[in-house]
């Protein structure tokens, strides 16, 4: 086995593998030393497998799911897959609507959840709604219900994402930087009251020293971001930073130097947005506005007919 693997990237395929067989191998009570052994490798060879610096052997992942107690065809199938595509960068996933399968193309697919979950800051730009990491469940379930109005459905879905929301509260706490247009605080996602109470949200969501927003303002004009929102992964060293974009087509993760081009952008977006106390008084004066709104919409209905009222 050819000891430089200078050309391996630190794809997400591979970190994936290595996460997995690192827990199995965890799991089971085994040492790095005892399955070096057992494969006839250098200790520091299987450390670099787990870490994704290398690429894992498909027959040595065969040989360990032995070992590891994985019987299971398709859980096998699974793993060996991300081995044999280990060095395959970028993915694009069709949309499938609520049930998407966990195969793409004979790929195991990177799902978005896995690689937030996996960065130690995540860079969001925001260009119509709230970033869903700082959704009040309100707002989450008339996004959501919008989509796909089945009740079933959206209750699912609104549980998954307040439960992808838990990042912010790790420890160390994941850090959260977005890049807000200004559209978006008037915006009346669910009514007025909804947004109001969303606005606030927002704004106790800033307090925490790790969690930033800034707003873009509607007079800046034209700017990189104009394609839409997108989110950058910036990923625990030395791992590089991936993109994740969503749109009414599919899904996308994007790795090396596709990545590297929405790091840029997001770079671009933050010199002109406004500063982070600007923007809370942003936040603070649409907050006003929507109170305001709705205070006025309850009035309105409290003092028409009959008939108004049950419109």
């Amino acid at each position: 086995m050819p000891t430089k693997r200078e050309h391996f990237q630190f794809s997400l395929r591979a970190q994936m593998l290595g996460q997995r067989m690192r827990s199995l191998r965890e799991g089971r009570g085994l040492t790095l030393k005892y399955i070096a052994s057992y494969l006839g490798v250098e200790f520091s060879t299987l450390a670099r497998y787990e870490r994704a610096e290398w690429p894992f052997r498909r027959d040595h992942v065969t040989a360990l799911l032995d070992v590891y107690g994985v019987y299971d065809e398709p859980a096998r199938a699974e793993l060996v897959e991300l081995a044999a595509n280990a060095w395959k960068i970028n993915q694009w996933e069709p949309r499938y609507g609520n049930n998407r399968p966990t195969r793409s193309n004979d790929w195991v697919i990177i799902d978005h959840a896995w690689v937030q979950a996996r960065a130690e800051e995540l860079c969001v730009y925001a260009s119509s709604l709230v970033p869903e990491l700082l959704q009040t469940r309100h707002y989450a379930e008339a996004v959501i219900r919008y989509g796909d109005p089945k009740a079933n459905i959206v209750d699912q879905q609104v549980r998954q994402l307040l439960g992808r929301q838990l990042v912010l509260d790790e420890k160390p706490p994941k850090r959260l930087t977005a890049v807000v247009e200004e559209s978006v605080l008037s915006r009346p996602v669910g009514g007025q009251a909804v947004l109001e109470a969303q606005l606030e949200h927002l704004l106790r969501a800033i307090e925490r020293p790790h969690v930033k927003v800034r707003i873009l303002p509607t007079q800046v004009g034209l700017h990189d971001g104009l394609d839409g929102s997108f989110t950058v992964c910036l990923m625990q060293r030395p791992y590089p930073p991936a993109a994740l974009v969503e749109h009414l087509g599919g899904r996308a993760v994007l790795e090396d130097t596709d990545a590297d081009r929405y790091v840029t952008t997001f770079d671009k977006l933050t010199e002109r947005a406004l500063s982070e106390p600007d923007s809370a008084e942003l936040i603070l004066q649409a907050a006003a506005r929507a109170s305001e709104g709705g205070l006025s919409n309850r009035t309105d209905r409290s003092t028409a007919g009959p008939e108004a009222m049950a419109a």
